[in-house]
């Protein structure tokens, strides 16, 4: 699947945003990804899910013990790639403030795991949920994320593979410009359900 392919499939259910929003990570932004609307069709997650695992390495598609995801925003992400990856897809909760497994999931000690995000911005969510896996006994190998808007510069301490990179400018609440500044605020994110 090509950029250009992928802008359409959030084009074509208005998932790409504009206004003046304030992302998960604490940072503003003209521009918003829905990801929540572009995975809501089942065709269209199954579409991305699969043009986004052919984007892993085959050597780390083979190594792959299980998928697990942070929620709220990767959960049908990773539920799609587990499935077109052939293993099961778990995710993390933040019950009080950290990422845990929870609702009975589990993998085994030393299990190989696939991250999987919708957006990566900074990386905070991502290391977090990272942490979190190596503290029920498992390893991440790798993260996907449909989309990688850090520039290229988050440092996830494992390999990571967006299905589009997408460098909107973001800014600090000190560095908002000032027309940015006259748009009314939207906290989209999922971060403080």
């Amino acid at each position: 699947m090509t950029d250009e392919e992928v802008l359409h499939e959030f084009r074509s259910c208005d998932a790409l945003l504009e206004g003046h929003f304030v992302l998960s990570s604490g940072r503003h932004s003209a521009h918003y990804l829905q990801c929540a609307r572009v995975l809501m069709n089942p065709d269209r997650a199954d579409r991305l899910a699969r043009a986004l695992a052919q984007k892993l390495p085959r050597e780390v598609r083979a190594a792959i013990d299980v998928v697990v995801s942070p929620a709220m925003g990767g959960i049908i992400i990773g539920h799609e790639m587990g499935r077109a990856l052939g293993k099961d897809a778990l995710f993390l909760e933040r019950p009080t403030g950290t990422f845990e497994l929870r609702r009975g999931f589990r993998f085994e000690a030393g299990a190989k795991v696939l991250m999987v995000e919708d957006v990566v911005t900074t990386g905070l969510s991502s290391r977090e949920a990272i942490a979190a896996v190596a503290r029920e006994g498992g390893k991440v190998i790798a993260e996907a994320a449909l989309v990688d808007r850090s520039e290229g510069t988050a440092d996830l301490g494992v390999p990571f593979y967006p299905l589009i990179d997408i460098n909107f400018p973001t800014y600090a609440e000190d560095e908002i410009p000032s027309a940015l500044a006259a748009r009314p605020v939207t906290r989209p994110g999922s971060r403080t359900i």
